[in-house]
């Protein structure tokens, strides 16, 4: 919360903007994405939700930008978290399995960024301007780029289709975080015919097993 009435300079209102930006992330500590309103958001941040949407055209605007800054955040940790892990000196395959097991680990903590990769495409890139949809779209391509040359320094073999694996990966994890997060009523499900656990997926083995088998076939297919 600012301690001024009304953001009359340009640092003031880019104070107002960051506090904006930091209750929504700290509320998304709390909640998942489908519980977050403007109504709530403006009464932690203590303005109206008119001056709110003075800063931010909408709702997923706002979490859009929370996506890339998380987003930002996770790639700057990712050389240091592969280098360590990976072997370089190990066959292809095996570096490929360590690439896919650094990068599921990487992400068993980072709970808010991929609550938001899975609502990437379905709800935040909806409900904004086309102005605000391409920004959020280059500050994507450029953490794919980042992501893609990570790969392809550890793992040459891919050659140039480092940046079409990295795009894979980001969908399969929004793709598993979705799947590996029952309702309650599925987990009631799974509780009166425990048969079905079969289904049920534990989000970083599901997402290294379908890393590995990501990386593996575009390297196949490299050298095909």
């Amino acid at each position: 919360m600012t301690n001024f009435q009304r953001a009359r300079s340009e640092e003031q209102r880019e104070t107002r903007r960051q506090a904006i930006l930091d209750t929504t992330a700290a509320m998304l500590e709390e909640m998942p994405i489908g519980e977050i309103s403007l109504n709530e958001l403006s009464r932690r941040v203590g303005l109206a939700k008119s001056n709110v949407l003075r800063y931010f055209e909408s709702r997923e605007a706002i979490l859009l930008e929370l996506l890339d800054r998380a987003w930002r955040q996770w790639v700057a940790d990712l050389p240091a978290l592969v280098h360590a892990g990976i072997d370089q000196d190990a066959p292809v395959s095996r570096r490929a399995e360590q690439f896919a097991a650094v990068i599921a680990g990487s992400l068993a903590q980072r709970r808010v960024l991929c609550d938001l990769l899975s609502a990437q495409a379905g709800v935040l890139e909806h409900n904004v301007s086309p102005e605000v949809a391409a920004r959020y779209k280059r500050a994507a391509v450029a953490n794919v780029a980042d992501i893609a040359a990570l790969a392809h320094q550890h793992l040459p073999e891919l050659g140039n289709s480092a940046p079409q694996l990295t795009v894979a990966m980001i969908m399969a994890v929004g793709a598993v975080w979705t799947h590996a997060r029952p309702s309650p009523a599925m987990l009631a499900a799974y509780q009166a015919d425990p048969s079905l656990t079969a289904f049920k997926l534990d989000f970083v083995t599901a997402l290294q097993e379908m890393l590995a088998t990501l990386t593996a076939g575009t390297i196949a297919r490299a050298s095909a």
